[in-house]
């Protein structure tokens, strides 16, 4: 009983996109009769902040559906049968790639197979500008969005598919990508002039995992994550030990938690730099795989990135607090 009680959640990810398969061409046939008596098309994102892109770049033109709510992780994300439909009845899917939802890949491939306008974002961008990890093998870091220049050029890479698959309406996505693009360069000079107010020795970011290196390496930051690039593998004694004694080496600013992974890997990592001699406070709690709700104001790539660097700035200078 133990085997299948183990089981289940892959039996049922294999179920849903085996029935996915089979329903393709049936469902081919109704979204082509509902294209003639709908205005919009309908596009499902896998993340807030694809959500938020796509939102930016098509205006009024398409209806928006995301996924995976604020607060989610797309590491350990599994689609469920609810999820397989809206895709099933989107026009159009737009997700990151570089293995960010990594337990969709089958559901992705079962789409592009029933004739979905699949749209991969990481398949517009530069491969000289994708990070690697070393601890992970060399496996290609996917928070692309922490860099604002490839953000904007994901951008541009989302307008010119949607207007290849919707030329309808093309001039208003080009359109909406200069005024967003305009808003992203505006978005970048503020990441850099609050990063000004730290020393360099102070820009060291410690996170819960290791999800700002594109961050580090746009705005000139030592960054380390207590897990990897994926929240999937967590930290051992020994990455928490290691991290604690060059926090106490460097006497480092503040450690942050995030919003998509629990406290308890951040809190121990406090508690083993106090066992090593030297207090480091919480500066903050960061958004990293996902952006806030609507009640947070930090709903938007824009204003989430803004509270990010505020917290961090902040909480490196000493003015954090713990959370």
């Amino acid at each position: 009983m133990k085997y299948f009680t183990k089981k289940i959640p892959t039996l049922i990810a294999i179920l849903a996109t085996l029935a996915l398969a089979l329903l393709a061409p049936l469902s081919g046939c109704a979204n082509a009769s509902d294209a003639v008596s709908q205005d919009k098309l309908t596009v499902t994102a896998t993340t807030t902040m694809l959500g938020d892109l796509v939102k930016n770049i098509s205006g009024d033109a398409v209806s928006v559906r995301t996924l995976m709510g604020p607060g989610l992780d797309p590491h350990t994300y599994q689609a469920s049968a609810g999820d397989v439909t809206l895709m099933q009845e989107a026009d159009i899917v737009v997700y990151n790639g570089l293995h960010l939802e990594g337990k969709m890949g089958d559901v992705f491939s079962a789409l592009s197979e029933s004739g979905r306008d699949i749209i991969c974002i990481a398949d517009g961008l530069d491969e000289t500008r994708l990070l690697s990890s070393e601890e992970a093998g060399g496996t290609v870091d996917p928070h692309i969005w922490f860099d604002v220049s490839i953000w904007t050029d994901a951008a541009a890479y989302l307008a010119d598919r949607l207007s290849q698959i919707d030329p309808d309406h093309a001039d208003q996505y080009n359109e909406n990508l200069q005024t967003y693009t305009a808003e992203l360069e505006d978005l970048d000079a503020y990441i850099r002039q609050r990063t000004e107010e730290l020393t360099p020795a102070q820009r060291v970011l410690i996170t819960a995992h290791d999800a700002f290196r594109y961050f580090g390496a746009a705005y000139g930051y030592e960054v380390q994550g207590l897990q990897g690039i994926s929240t999937s593998a967590e930290a051992g004694t020994a990455d928490v030990s290691h991290l604690a004694a060059f926090i106490a080496e460097h006497s480092i600013g503040a450690i942050f938690l995030e919003t998509s992974v629990p406290t308890k890997s951040i809190e121990a990592l406090q508690a083993a730099t106090e066992a090593c001699g030297f207090s480091v406070d919480i500066g903050g709690t960061l958004y990293s795989d996902s952006l806030g709700d609507a009640a947070s104001g930090c709903d938007t790539y824009i204003s989430t990135f803004k509270a990010n660097i505020d917290t961090i700035v902040d909480g490196l200078k000493g003015g954090g607090t713990d959370d």
